[in-house]
């Protein structure tokens, strides 16, 4: 069995062409597929299954994180209905007003039950001066380089937790049990 040092320097090459070739399709940062990937290898290295043929292995975990990421990425839609006021070149009415108050604490709520760093986490990336990856990364004392896939996973445990709590909606927008 090869080191990790000589593992990672001979993978590394390999794991960044294969993340630019991959990333594209996928829609995602070719850097963000190859931390999804090294995070894999340690993982499997930590649990002492090193994968017999590295480079065979690294090329189908690429494409695997490539296939999640799509899979991701076509569920994810952007939300408009909370844009501020001027974005909508309209003033707002109180109802509308009382609405997004009330999703905005609700989604503070949520954030605050969210596990382990990912608080302190979803809490600055919600923060109005609207910080860089950098000075959240300095805030959190975490490396830039996993802000992603911590983000990931904290956005994914916040919507399914979201998700058990607004109900579903049926058909052409109506919420299931009315009957309007």
């Amino acid at each position: 069995m090869t080191s990790p040092e000589t593992l990672l320097a001979t993978l590394t090459p390999l794991l960044a062409a294969e993340s630019r070739a991959e990333a594209a399709a996928a829609g995602i940062d070719p850097a963000d597929l190859e931390q999804a990937v090294w995070l894999r290898l340690l993982e499997r290295l930590s649990a002492d299954d090193a994968p017999e043929r590295p480079a065979d292995w690294l090329r189908r975990a690429v494409r695997a994180e490539a296939r999640l990421a799509r899979r991701t990425t076509g569920r994810e839609r952007p939300y408009h209905g909370d844009a501020p006021p001027d974005a909508r070149h309209e003033a707002p009415d109180p109802e509308g007003s009382a609405l997004t108050a009330e999703r905005r604490r609700t989604l503070r709520a949520a954030v605050t039950r969210t596990p382990g760093r990912c608080p302190r986490l979803l809490h600055a990336m919600l923060d109005p001066a609207d910080p860089t990856y950098r000075e959240i990364a300095g805030t959190l004392g975490i490396s830039q380089g996993s802000l992603g896939p911590m983000r990931s996973r904290c956005l994914g445990c916040l919507r399914r937790m979201l998700a058990a709590e607004v109900p579903a909606s049926g058909r052409r927008g109506r919420v299931r049990g009315t009957d309007r």
